[in-house]
């Protein structure tokens, strides 16, 4: 096989979705320069949660609004209105730490959850996409993922990069979504890999429609447009936590996964496709994290390990039941080797199957299926990555 037939490409993988051509040539990407006006994105008021622990313990975390200062308090137009169906949060699950506050680490989670707003309308601001684009290009990043063994967190990491990006935008062109979409992986790979892929590794996954001056370039607009704000708190991280709380003996040191590991990436496999649909966007990170976690598990223990209510998870519990279904029917993930990688880290790696049947399965029983049960049920075109003899030597 060449190098050039056995890179990754991203081509259209339905015939409905022909028209979505990523791999739009260098040549006309240059001769219409990305746009460098970046909208920003509308401000966001900002909140405070004060620490109001009682020695009994008992005692709520309040979240209190607080105007921008830049804004006019009086006008109510000027602020995005959120709704908390936990306004007092219980004290945290996170056992009591020797290395650090357990308190402040959960206030510090809980608060990213506010500070980094995603919201699926950003497509009403770019007309000429379509849900399903994104769901081809996260599929394929997936899989280039997989191929240069990146973490979960880096793969989950460019999807938010991906989609806050979109929302301080207006009218991207569908030909820009694969640049996009390999910039954010590559900055999320070097925000959360110890060593990096380097940039001419992901400008090769292309097959030519992204150089490294292409990504160098789309990577300032992202972090300008993100106002460097790169660390959220994503559903992964969410999900480590809630199953190392669950698993967690006294004596142990909560650093080291005492989880399933097993268990661990069939509630991943389920987190991956649910991204996929820009219907997850409806939803926070943790609340879609203790929902796919809801589906392994009992509610008792998800409250135990999320402090969140049957109320806060009950709507995105039966949104994904459908795409739970569509998982029943595929084998059992099973952990994969990875050249490099320990086998007590083999979880961590992000791995890829047939998404896109997988979420089409799930879209049409969410339309022509019957209506999902209130409380969840503990269940148990194909793109050819190059080997890795065929990953180019550094120039």
């Amino acid at each position: 096989m060449s190098r050039r037939s056995g890179r990754i490409t991203l081509q259209a993988r339905d015939s409905n979705t022909s028209e979505l051509t990523v791999r739009a040539s260098l040549k006309k990407r240059k001769s219409e320069p990305f746009k460098k006006t970046l909208q920003p994105a509308t401000k966001k008021q900002s909140y405070e949660i004060q620490k109001c622990w009682p020695e009994d313990g008992l005692g709520p975390c309040i979240l209190t609004e607080t105007p921008h200062k830049e804004l006019e308090p009086t006008d109510p137009s000027n602020f995005k209105q959120y709704s908390f169906k936990n306004l007092f949060i219980k004290p945290p699950p996170i056992p009591s730490l020797s290395w650090a506050c357990s308190e402040d680490m959960w206030i510090k989670m809980i608060s990213k959850e506010l500070k980094y707003v995603h919201d699926k309308s950003y497509l009403q601001r770019h007309p000429k996409l379509q849900p399903k684009m994104r769901a081809i290009l996260l599929d394929w990043l997936l899989e280039v993922s997989e191929v240069y063994s990146l973490h979960r967190q880096t793969a989950y990491l460019a999807q938010d990069y991906f989609d806050r990006f979109m929302l301080t935008q207006e009218n991207v062109n569908k030909d820009y979504l694969q640049l996009i979409g390999i910039t954010a992986l590559y900055i999320a790979s070097k925000i959360e890999e110890i060593y990096p892929p380097k940039i001419y590794e992901f400008a090769y996954v292309t097959d030519g429609a992204c150089d490294m001056w292409d990504i160098q370039r789309t990577e300032l607009h992202i972090l300008k447009a993100l106002d460097w704000k790169l660390c959220p708190e994503t559903p992964i991280s969410w999900l480590k936590l809630y199953s190392q709380v669950e698993a967690q003996k006294d004596g142990e040191n909560f650093l080291e996964p005492q989880f399933c590991q097993e268990t661990y990436i069939q509630i991943t496999q389920l987190l991956d496709l649910c991204m996929m649909d820009i219907g997850s966007l409806d939803y926070s990170y943790s609340v879609l994290a203790a929902a796919a976690f809801c589906h392994f598990s009992t509610f008792d223990v998800v409250h135990k390990v999320s402090c969140l209510t049957w109320e806060s998870v009950s709507d995105c519990v039966r949104w994904m039941t459908p795409f739970m279904d569509a998982l029943r029917s595929e084998p059992k993930p099973q952990l994969k080797n990875f050249p490099k990688v320990k086998a007590d880290d083999r979880h961590n790696i992000q791995t890829h199957v047939t998404y896109l049947d997988l979420l089409r399965k799930a879209q049409e029983c969410q339309i022509d299926g019957p209506e999902c049960p209130l409380s969840p049920v503990a269940a148990g075109t194909l793109l050819t990555p190059p080997s890795s003899t065929e990953k180019p030597a550094n120039p």
